[in-house]
């Protein structure tokens, strides 16, 4: 479970079929900027902030990036992810990302939790404080809510001054198989690992666009380290 924390805390993007940092970025929504090596969403505010990146994913992928925090969390509320194995993208702000998986990090003082009608069915809690969800997106506009961690525990382990500094990590996902790694980003090896399985019903499973989205925060993001 703490390995997946990590994971939350430290989400970016990128997908390792572009290590020689070739991405093509579309900038959907929210105020985005390209500066050196780094991709900065600067837009503390933006509810639905988005860019995407065209891979094709099949198979075995692995997925590789940092992150840094650059501010928005002083209100109480921030989120940011990635959706993985996208079929499709959409050109305007969207809370789905067509078929896809959304890995996102919430950190919300009075969160909202969605009903089962509204894309909740197994009726889980938005905890408040930190914590970190794994949803199901079936289209632009609809997703599931498929797993929710409290890790508000965490926030005593980390200052505002940890931020400051970017980590590296590493996903690798087998879409034959629907397991999902999730490597240690405190591990300088990167040996030690959390996995889960995606529902069977999905496998195998493909796509074409990788999203990395922002809510209510600002962060950028470094691509293609290893």
């Amino acid at each position: 479970m703490k390995r997946f924390v990590f994971l939350l805390l430290t989400l970016g993007l990128a997908a390792s079929l572009f290590a020689q940092n070739q991405f093509q970025y579309q900038f959907v929504s929210g105020t985005w900027r390209e500066s050196g090596n780094r991709v900065y969403q600067n837009d503390a505010k933006a509810p639905l902030a988005k860019a995407t990146i065209r891979a094709p994913q099949s198979g075995a992928m692995a997925y590789e990036f940092n992150v840094r925090y650059e501010g928005g969390v002083e209100d109480g509320h921030g989120g940011f992810g990635i959706h993985i194995y996208g079929d499709t993208v959409s050109n305007r702000a969207s809370w789905g990302s067509g078929n896809s998986y959304l890995l996102w990090l919430n950190y919300d003082q009075n969160p909202t939790t969605p009903s089962a009608r509204n894309g909740n069915p197994k009726n889980l809690t938005i905890y408040k404080g930190l914590s970190g969800q794994v949803y199901k997106s079936y289209s632009n506009s609809y997703m599931e809510l498929i797993e929710s961690i409290d890790l508000d525990w965490m926030l005593d382990l980390f200052s505002m001054d940890d931020l400051v500094n970017a980590v590296p990590f590493k996903i690798e996902v087998n879409g034959n198989t629907g397991e999902v790694r999730v490597y240690d980003p405190m591990d300088p090896q990167l040996v030690d690992y959390y996995y889960f399985y995606i529902d069977k019903k999905f496998i195998p499973l493909k796509g074409n666009w990788v999203t990395v989205r922002t809510n209510g925060i600002a962060l950028s993001f470094q691509p293609g380290l290893f």
